[in-house]
């Protein structure tokens, strides 16, 4: 008989730097999956660290395998403090997306850090983690992984929207499509951080800018918007086509926040029916940004529901539980109808200690 309760520890690391999120999940399935998220913390990154996965990407091979061991440790030091300040004992496993530093779906390759073997060994438990590489090699975008958990844990809305470093969509048509529509906060926090702060508080920065119509315009006719899904961004787009263009225009940085706010408002509307019917589901460290939810809502019908806190800030750990929990079971948590693989599967590797 297969197991059906499970409490495991989702790690997530995302693009835009925040930090480790840290969830203590427990799942238990009867006619559908249910859970409740126990614990969860955020570990923000140390200076040093933000700069060594801003600039991995251009690691050669040996000094990534380097930084790959370090940041192996890292990860490993973050999880056994959190064990040890919330007494955790008895988890099924420790589910671990690690932290993307390369993704290039179109040569079947992506690189996630921190989900070397050892890491099972150094916080003592078992570890399911690396879980977008396989879908790669069959073919896939290896992203987003998040659908599944949408599917089965959050079927109640018509649309879930992550605003993080990217913005991803997930809705079910005749079957279940997800696909990252823009950047959002690794080009949000870019430029507060050019302006002395982490990230732009409630967007208040972007609120107190003008909007610039010809940079919205380049903006908006980038070829990347008008691909089909399944299709996903990486930060070498970012870095290849959103900074070309802002870098001329970094005499007003409110400014460029406000239009480059507007220009997500806008690419997430295009992708919603626009029906008073229709309900958005929206988490993410972007759902904290009242000037661009509210841009978002002035240009839709579409109900916005943000949950609570522990939801927006955790969901993604929690869904990385999920897809661990989904492996030890041996059933499938990636969808080819969203990544575009050859064949739903069970991915993840699974280590013991």
């Amino acid at each position: 008989m297969k197991k059906t309760e499970f409490k495991v520890l989702g790690v997530m690391s995302g693009t835009s730097l925040d930090g480790i999120d840290l969830a203590v999940v427990n799942f238990r399935k009867s006619n559908s999956w249910q859970f409740e998220i126990e614990i969860g913390q955020t570990v923000p990154y140390s200076a040093k660290w933000k700069t060594i996965l801003t600039e991995a990407l251009h690691y050669n091979e040996e000094d990534l395998k380097k930084v790959n061991r370090e940041y192996t440790v890292y990860l490993a030091e973050a999880i056994n403090r959190f064990k040890a300040e919330n007494n955790l004992e008895k988890l099924d496993a420790v589910c671990s997306h690690g932290h993307t530093i390369k993704h290039e779906p179109v040569n079947r390759y992506t690189l996630q850090i921190g989900n070397l073997p050892e890491i099972a060994t150094l916080i003592k438990e078992r570890v399911v983690c690396d879980f977008r590489v396989q879908d790669v090699v069959l073919g896939g975008q290896g992203a987003p992984l998040v659908p599944i958990g949408d599917e089965l844990l959050f079927h109640e809305y018509d649309y879930c929207l992550n605003l993080g470093g990217f913005a991803n969509i997930s809705t079910m048509q005749d079957f279940r499509i997800a696909y990252d529509i823009c950047p959002v906060n690794t080009v949000l926090n870019f430029y507060a951080e050019k302006l002395g702060f982490a990230y732009d508080d409630k967007g208040n920065i972007a609120r107190s800018g003008k909007i610039d119509s010809e940079l919205l315009e380049k903006l908006q006719q980038l070829e990347y918007y008008k691909k089909a899904a399944p299709k996903s961004l990486g930060i070498e787009w970012v870095n290849a086509q959103i900074f070309s263009i802002l870098k001329h225009y970094e005499e007003d940085i409110p400014s460029i926040l406000h239009t480059f706010s507007h220009h997500i408002a806008l690419q997430i509307v295009q992708n919603l029916d626009d029906s008073q019917s229709s309900k958005l589901l929206i988490t993410g460290g972007g759902s904290f940004n009242t000037f661009l939810i509210e841009l978002i809502q002035k240009k839709t019908k579409t109900k916005i529901i943000i949950p609570s806190e522990e939801i927006i800030n955790y969901k993604e750990a929690l869904i990385f539980g999920f897809l661990g929990v989904l492996k030890l079971l041996d059933e499938n948590n990636v969808l080819s109808s969203v990544t575009g693989a050859s064949h739903d599967h069970s991915s993840g590797v699974i280590f013991e200690p």
